[in-house]
């Protein structure tokens, strides 16, 4: 199985073919359910809206706080489809990453000329 870079860039280049066929300006839940369909078709296992438990003094707390795609049980990926990502964006997934036990994150914004210019990569 794949980790960490290696499986980062089969993530990315699934994203880069969502985008190069869509293009900018769509829902981010279209973007998805793209993303998703391709990461099938390249044989990466991933669920999509994941609920994250979080953990308080000891205590689970199961909040309303959900990962858009977790893949291969390693990384998270939160999706946007904003006129560009603000550091509260940044903010919320190093908090998801934070709070839970995934350690890599991508976060995705769809909604620019060049998908490059909208890929952030977070580590905890």
């Amino acid at each position: 199985m794949l980790t960490g870079d290696a499986l980062t860039s089969r993530i990315i280049g699934s994203a880069i073919e969502v985008h190069r066929h869509l293009g900018p300006g769509l829902l981010e839940s279209a973007y998805e359910q793209c993303l998703c369909h391709e990461l099938t078709g390249i044989g990466l296992p991933h669920a999509r809206q994941v609920a994250l438990a979080v953990v308080y003094k000891d205590i689970q707390i199961d909040l309303a706080l959900r990962a858009d795609i977790i893949v291969a049980e390693e990384v998270l990926i939160e999706l946007k489809s904003v006129e560009r990502l603000l550091p509260v964006h940044e903010a919320q997934v190093l908090t998801y990453l934070r709070l839970t036990r995934y350690r890599l994150a991508l976060l995705i914004n769809f909604n620019v000329l060049r998908l490059k210019d909208g890929l952030r990569r977070l580590v905890a």
